[in-house]
Order: C-alpha cells, then structure tokens, then sequence
C-alpha cells in the first residue's frame, strides 16, 4: 500500500478506541500503525495469518457473523474497516459494524461501486466508503 494512503487511513482512523479489520490478509501495515497510536487493533480473515506484535488476529468469516447470534471478535468494535474489499462483503460486513455499533469504514477493489448506502471521503490516490448507519441496502444515518 503506497505510504501517503496508509497514513490518510491511519490519520482517519485513529480516533476510534477498539478497531477490527475484516481481510487483513498479508497486508497488515495500517493495522500496526494503528496499533503504534494506541488503538487496539483485532485483524480478521477466513484464512490464518500471521500478523505482527500489537495486533490481535482472530480467524473468522464475516459471512457467517453477520446472522449469527454471537458477535465474536466484532463485539466491542468502535470501527470496523476494510481495504480493497470485494463487494460481496459490503452487506455482511455493514449487518456486523451496524450490530455492533460501531461505524464501517473501507476501500474498494478500485473498479466496483458500493453496493450500500455510503458517504465518500478523499483519500491520497483512493475514496474512502463510510457505510451509513441504517441497514445495509436501506437508508440510514451517517454518524458523521
């Protein structure tokens, strides 16, 4: 991830308390640099990876989260966040941030739209998604 888009990222983010990303994949450098501000950082994936000291990693499925009664790893969330997530994960990914109450923050793939209601923001060679707050694929508020 090119530097001047992590840290717009990291500067947006880093004043929520308790930060989950969902697909961290091997690219765990926002996470960490949110973790070196303070902000406790749980990374999430289907798959296991390793991710570097102040990170917690759990492995999940946000699919599976997102009718299930337990919230998991999303439970205290004050943000979850995704980065160049597909658009099959908008929906599940907004039904667990609105549950947990907490706001949804992402990137997408580059070429594809939203397919919840969001607000856009700016970033340095990206947009940054902010999910409004309603249902997902219903109209809400934005927290913002």
């Amino acid at each position: 991830m090119e530097k001047s888009l992590r840290d717009a990222l990291v500067a947006r983010l880093s004043g929520y308390d308790r930060a989950v990303e969902v697909g961290v994949g091997r690219e765990s450098s926002t996470a960490v640099a949110l973790a070196d501000r303070g902000v406790d950082v749980v990374a999430v994936d289907v798959h296991d990876f390793s991710v570097p000291g102040g990170v917690s990693f759990v492995r999940d499925d946000v699919f599976a989260r997102a009718d299930a009664p337990d919230l998991g790893p999303y439970a205290d969330a004050d943000v979850v966040y995704a980065l160049n997530v597909p658009v099959e994960l908008h929906r599940p990914t907004a039904e667990v941030a609105r549950r947990a109450d907490a706001d949804f923050l992402f990137t997408t793939l580059g070429y594809d739209e939203p397919s919840i209601p969001v607000a856009r923001e700016s970033l340095p060679g990206d947009t940054l998604y902010v999910a409004e707050r309603g249902r997902p694929g219903r109209p809400g508020r934005s927290r913002e």
